[in-house]
């Protein structure tokens, strides 16, 4: 009996060991950063910001990786690092939805939440729009319209903290969407077309039209550098204040040190004077939260969410 348990402790011994080692010479090989939605907009900028610079900062190859979600969300990419190894070489670029939303989502993959955050460093100007020609230029004249008048909305998907909450504000106000639909890119050409009469997307996806639309909420809790006189969707609704964040995450059996090194980079990443720069012109705020309060800002946002779906089921 002692003979198996030193053999059981040595090949425990062993695998720390190894482990251990992994983590000191990491990275040592190409790393990914998988952003679950299309190229373009500002999670994917300043993911590939962070790329370049883990790259110049350790000599390996880094590159983003964009697996979107066919409009349905980005669970799918996501799902692609959960099942990766927890070694720190295949690294999550997640909106607030993935470890808020998805692990109630019955997928194997996302639940019980196999993620724990790096850091969060972006919040999106996020906003609800319409075009410039619509009958309403506010939460307020949107609701008055839409109680005689079908108004169909675009999304990113149905489960996402987004659409939750312009349902949720929607519901606030005494109004509902007679359709909805989602998307995967939410542009100008998306109310040009009438494909949808308000959508809720991120302001840099309708930056080179913004004189053709009208912005008739944010969501969040700080109003849009860009657009100062849209009110936020909390300022409406305090109850509905939760702000829309994208952050780096790994499997949460990554080794600390491997957290560490990742981190590093990222952090002096979004604090460069080109991130800074790209914050002033998108009117995002661009900021490195570390993975403690990251942690404690996921726990807050899912009480909030709570809350919306007290609203809607």
């Amino acid at each position: 009996m002692k003979t198996i348990l030193k053999t059981v402790a040595a090949a425990a011994m062993a695998t720390v060991s190894v482990v251990g080692m992994a983590a000191a010479d990491y990275p040592e090989r190409p790393v990914e950063f998988v952003v679950p939605w299309p190229p373009g907009d500002l999670e994917d900028v300043l993911t590939r910001m962070i790329a370049d610079d883990f790259q110049a900062a350790y000599d390996v190859p880094a590159a983003v990786v964009n697996r979107p979600g066919g409009g349905g969300g980005p669970f799918p990419g996501a799902i692609s690092v959960a099942t990766a190894p927890a070694d720190g070489y295949t690294i999550g670029s997640f909106i607030i939805a993935i470890p808020t939303v998805g692990p109630n989502l019955g997928i194997p993959e996302l639940n019980p939440d196999p993620f724990e955050p790096i850091g969060i460093f972006l919040t999106y100007p996020f906003v609800i729009a319409a075009s410039a020609d619509a009958p309403y230029s506010s939460i307020e004249e949107l609701s008055a319209y839409a109680q005689d008048h079908d108004v169909t909305l675009g999304h990113f998907g149905a489960p996402l903290v987004p659409t939750r909450v312009t349902m949720a504000l929607a519901e606030s106000q005494g109004f509902s969407f007679a359709s909805d639909a989602a998307f995967d890119a939410l542009d100008c050409n998306t109310l040009a077309s009438g494909d949808a009469d308000v959508i809720n997307t991120t302001l840099q996806l309708i930056l080179p039209c913004l004189d053709e639309v009208n912005v008739l909420a944010s969501i969040g809790s700080e109003r849009i550098s860009l657009t100062p006189d849209a009110p936020t969707v909390a300022e409406i609704d305090p109850s509905l204040n939760v702000a829309l964040w994208n952050g780096l995450f790994v499997r949460s059996d990554t080794p600390q040190e491997v957290r560490d090194r990742i981190a590093e980079v990222a952090r002096e990443t979004v604090m460069s004077d080109r991130a800074q720069a790209l914050a002033a012109e998108t009117g995002a705020l661009i900021y490195w939260q570390d993975a403690g309060a990251s942690a404690a800002q996921i726990q807050q946002d899912i009480e909030t969410l709570g809350t919306i779906s007290g609203m809607l089921d």
